[in-house]
């Protein structure tokens, strides 16, 4: 009976952390050789992060990502490892090492590059073209890399015609709400089609806007999910796979008689031997996990407090500053901050002015204290009218308006600012995708600072997050009020968000449907929105474009985040509407 133990880590990566990765790679090494792993597979790029983006155009980093690859090499004996990195050749490569008693015994090349939404893989590397497949410990397994998986015809069948038994697939797959269940549904039908094991291993962590969620999996060749690992945390998934079934399987699957023979290419699918020793049948015994996956609002609110997380502490930051206003958008990123960070290491602060209600002042005074941070009290109404005593000329014989609206919220951001450089505090901003896609947020305002945490998070959401806060918190967190009051900016007497944008119900839908699904109008009214409100939104959105690209970053939990995935030019005179 042949069984091979698989260890997938799903470990935390940072971006140009060469030696650091490297020596988190072998510090995870040890933890599955004291398991008895035969095998164990690091995440995609693993060496340097991902994405290293146009690091990979210096060819230093290129020479130092071997080198900490040596380091790997160097300290791992007793198992084979998988180990994602930049491989150098006449030009470079997304690779994975295969590395065996002390030495890389080969090297997969990734052949699928993807080149859409966040990926900019062909900008920087070249394509792999062998599939080859490689004996470890007398068992035929296939490697490959992230995108060569979701091809039905690609590397993995290449690889299961070949003789592979196991097929690991290594990732760096960036998290959206609800990705889970598609990663999951297509490696079980690769499994099944193909009568093999499929191992799952992906990244965890955040890198600027995007979040890794890990979940690593195992599949059997029945597509069946054998263990899976939990999101959004470090881990060592570790398997026991009996590798005999696939005989048994592949006699059972009467598919693969009818299929029409094709000629194996040369380079399709060489063999490569690694080590033809059996696994060793002295194990420590297993306990199979199977993490059920986390529902909306939790992997959602997860993935914000991790992406902050990550942002703030691989950023050499160790506190943050939020204008808190008493308002929903506020309470939400303050709680994520205290929930990534500490309550020791955010600081809130009050800035009301003359249009300050008192009950947003006591709100946000009761949402420091359920958080237990600090809290400053700024008034800015000196400020404002010193500013507007200085305006006064230029401003002459003019209405109040939006104007002196904004200037409140820029003296604001001029506060925060002043606090971030006096103490090294980085400033989260805190509006949503809802305000940044209709351009209802002031530039040098509100959107001042170093990251954006909800800046993905439509406003309908925000309140079903600050709902599942209080819920799994088993308290009071954000207070009820902030939760129920009328959404608005208090920058003028009895303003409401609704005097500007559509109820947040009606205006969430259509930006989904524009913005996301790049509906048209006629699309979009279809589903029984009025002409006039999609009209006005889809130009709000268009004419918002010049703000967005000044935003902070922020964690993309959407398929479809501003910034690195939508990307439209400013000076642009098309309109579909």
């Amino acid at each position: 009976m042949r069984v091979l133990r698989v260890g997938l880590a799903q470990i935390n990566s940072t971006v140009g952390d060469l030696r650091g990765n490297a020596a988190k790679i072998l510090e995870w090494t040890e933890r599955a050789r004291a398991l008895g792993v035969d095998l164990i597979a690091f995440p995609e790029m693993a060496i340097t992060g991902y994405p290293p983006e146009d690091l990979l155009l210096r060819s230093r980093f290129i020479e130092d990502n071997l080198a900490a690859l040596n380091q790997v090499v160097e300290g791992s004996r007793g198992l084979t490892l998988v180990v994602g990195f930049v491989d150098r050749g006449e030009d470079i490569h997304n690779a994975a090492a295969i590395i065996h008693e002390g030495r890389v015994a080969a090297v997969y090349r990734k052949q699928y590059l993807p080149n859409y939404g966040v990926f900019d893989e062909k900008r920087y590397f070249q394509a792999g073209s062998e599939s080859p497949v490689f004996e470890v410990a007398g068992v035929r397994v296939g490697i490959n890399i992230c995108e060569d998986i979701w091809y039905p015809d690609g590397p993995c069948r290449a690889q299961a015609r070949g003789g592979a038994e196991v097929i690991v697939n290594i990732n760096a797959s960036p998290f959206h709400a609800g990705k889970g269940h598609l990663r999951q549904r297509m490696l079980s039908t690769r499994a099944s089609d193909e009568a093999v094991f499929v191992c799952y291993t992906n990244l965890v962590g955040g890198q600027d806007e995007l979040v890794f969620d890990g979940g690593s999996m195992f599949f059997d060749p029945r597509g069946e999910l054998l263990a899976q690992a939990p999101q959004f945390e470090e881990d060592l998934l570790v398997c026991d796979l009996d590798v005999e079934s696939i005989y048994q399987a592949r006699l059972r699957d009467p598919r693969r008689r009818k299929e029409r023979p094709e000629p194996v290419r040369a380079g399709d699918a060489p063999l490569v031997r690694v080590s033809t020793a059996p696994p060793a049948a002295d194990k420590p015994p297993l306990t199979l996990r199977r993490v059920e996956p986390l529902g909306r609002e939790a992997e959602v609110y997860a993935a914000l407090v991790l992406g902050t997380r990550d942002y703030v502490r691989k950023s050499d930051f160790s506190t943050v500053v939020i204008g808190l206003s008493g308002g929903a958008d506020s309470s939400l990123v303050a709680a994520v901050a205290v929930d990534a960070l500490g309550a020791e290491n955010v600081v809130g602060v009050s800035m009301p002015s003359r249009f300050s209600s008192e009950g947003s002042v006591i709100d946000a005074q009761r949402l420091a204290e359920n958080l237990g941070i600090r809290l400053l009290d700024v008034p800015i109404e000196e400020a404002f009218g010193a500013s507007l005593k200085m305006l006064d000329e230029p401003f002459a014989d003019t209405e109040f308006g939006v104007a002196e609206e904004n200037l409140q919220a820029r003296i604001r951001g001029n506060i925060l600012m002043s606090l971030s450089n006096k103490f090294g505090w980085l400033v989260l901003t805190t509006g949503n995708k809802s305000e940044f896609a209709t351009g209802y947020c002031t530039l040098y305002g509100d959107m001042a600072g170093g990251f954006a945490v909800i800046k993905d998070v439509p406003k309908t959401l925000v309140y079903d997050l600050s709902r599942y806060c209080n819920r799994s918190a088993g308290r009071e967190v954000i207070p009820e009020d902030v939760i129920s009051k009328p959404p608005s900016a208090e920058l003028r007497p009895d303003q409401y968000d609704t005097d500007s944008l559509p109820p947040y119900e009606v205006l969430d839908p259509i930006l989904e449907a524009y913005v996301e699904e790049d509906r048209s109008l006629e699309e979009i009214v279809a589903q029984g929105f009025e002409e006039e409100t999609v009209r006005r939104v889809m130009a709000m959105v268009d004419r918002s474009e010049y703000k967005r690209r000044q935003a902070a970053p922020g964690v993309k939990i959407t398929p479809r985040a501003f910034g690195r995935d939508r990307r439209l030019p400013i000076a642009n005179r098309y309109r579909g509407y």
